[in-house]
């Protein structure tokens, strides 16, 4: 129960987040604006919830994840269906960006935090099933609100999101739950205070800040990418969400061979294969090498996202293992600020995505080098 409720409430999140990739030519058309600016929209979201993750992963360690994603699944569709009225980038600034982030903020660490404890045996493989609800709303958003901008024009999609999203998500809301525990005291691992003065939090908090400058250009710029290359408005959002499956994939699929492998070599293979992702993708524009691009890169993106609480839980125990999680998503908050928004501004500048692409491959391959150290550190921190 609390895993499916996870992943449902992380779908619905993470499908109004990437849904962003369908109404990304409506708004650049609606409001006369720089790809820049547009990305902008997203780059701002996606820090709000990677800064709000680690007071949300405290507050869910202290009051309990059900509240918090109360609180959460409530912003998200408050913040839809403000953006459907916006009249203005800086309305939707306010509403999209800030609203939807603080939204997804408060149900993303709470849930990836709240499976962990409820799993000793193949923790690996229910984080997995638990985050594979974010490569699900990759693959659903985009798609369910093109469909709907043909049908009710964004303003009337932005609406339906925050419906779907009201419905579907205060009912995993309600669902999710912590594990019962005797005492705060009695919970296995160190303080969240303790664990920010380790080595391993901040090679891992470092990689996170690398990689994530160059993940979310994708998520943003390949759907314009793909239109300049001379393919339609459908086939560049089929391809944002061809990301989504191949996260899908990588959730799925990581869990065995890293629980048996090891977690740490698994984290810095993801990170090395998307730097080869992005490699493929500068080198070529072929729609079917964009589709292989599109599908590897989620793998290793979705792959890598399942791994992380699982490492957590491995270096530091359930004491605080959602504020821990939290704080070390920050370090992704501000890659995504400037990732997405750089690389539209190096569009709009040189008139080609070729330098962002680059600099991704070069970012990824760097996030990988950061966690080589952390070999063979498979036992916990805490029990030295």
């Amino acid at each position: 129960m609390v895993v499916a409720a996870a992943f449902t409430l992380m779908f619905i999140g993470f499908a109004a987040a990437y849904s962003f990739a369908a109404f990304f030519g409506a708004l650049e058309a609606e409001f006369g604006a720089s790809r820049g600016d547009i990305a902008l929209v997203f780059s701002v979201a996606a820090f709000v919830w990677f800064l709000s993750g680690a007071p949300a992963g405290v507050l869910a360690d202290r009051y309990g994840v059900r509240r918090v994603a109360i609180v959460g699944v409530a912003c998200i569709a408050l913040a839809l269906a403000i953006a459907a009225v916006a009249g203005s980038l800086n309305v939707l600034y306010a509403t999209y960006s800030i609203g939807l982030g603080l939204g997804v903020g408060l149900v993303y660490v709470p849930s990836i935090g709240a499976v962990q404890p409820w799993f000793s045996a193949n923790r690996a493989l229910a984080s997995g099933i638990a985050v594979a609800g974010i490569g699900a709303g990759n693959v659903a958003g985009p798609l369910l609100a093109a469909w709907w901008i043909d049908i009710f024009g964004w303003r009337g999609a932005f609406l339906g999101l925050a419906l779907f999203a009201l419905a579907l998500g205060g009912v995993a809301a309600l669902a999710i739950r912590n594990k019962p525990r005797a005492s705060a005291a009695a919970a296995d691992g160190i303080a969240l205070r303790a664990a920010l003065r380790t080595t391993p939090f901040w090679l891992i908090f470092a990689s996170l800040f690398l990689s994530c400058i160059g993940l979310f250009v994708p998520m943003v710029h390949l759907g314009p990418y793909a239109t300049d290359a001379g393919y339609t408005a459908a086939q560049g959002v089929a391809l944002v969400s061809l990301i989504g499956l191949g996260s899908l994939l990588g959730r799925f699929t990581i869990g065995g061979p890293a629980d048996r492998l090891g977690r740490i070599p698994a984290l810095s293979a993801m990170y090395a294969g998307l730097g080869m992702m992005f490699v493929l993708w500068w080198a070529a524009s072929a729609y079917w090498v964009l589709a292989l691009f599109a599908v590897v890169f989620g793998i290793c993106y979705g792959a890598y996202v399942a791994l992380l609480p699982t490492i957590v839980m491995d270096l530091y125990g359930a004491r605080s293992v959602s504020g821990i999680i939290g704080c070390l998503y920050t370090g992704c908050g501000f890659g995504t600020l400037i990732g997405p928004w750089l690389a539209g501004a190096a569009y709009d500048a040189l008139g080609t995505y070729q330098a962002p692409i680059a600099a991704g491959a070069l970012l990824s391959f760097a996030a990988a080098a950061c966690v080589l150290p952390l070999y063979g550190k498979r036992q916990a921190v805490y029990s030295g």
